[in-house]
């Protein structure tokens, strides 16, 4: 089992990590950020595979991973 640790303020809400996550359990926050932007969120940790595709993805690198 994986844990994802995604840093909310530097998010942008691109969103790309949503998109690439084989399994969607990244979705968007109902809560706004510093910037004003609604960040992306964890959804599931349990089911997260581990395969980090999110983390490669995101261009501002708010994304980590641990086995």
């Amino acid at each position: 089992m994986a844990k994802v640790k995604i840093d909310i303020e530097k998010c942008k809400g691109c969103f790309l990590c949503v998109s690439f996550c084989p399994k969607r359990l990244i979705k968007p926050d109902s809560k706004l950020n510093r910037r004003g932007v609604r960040p992306a969120k964890m959804e599931i940790d349990s089911q997260c595979l581990g395969c980090a595709m999110c983390a490669v993805i995101c261009p501002d690198c708010c994304i980590e991973i641990y086995k």
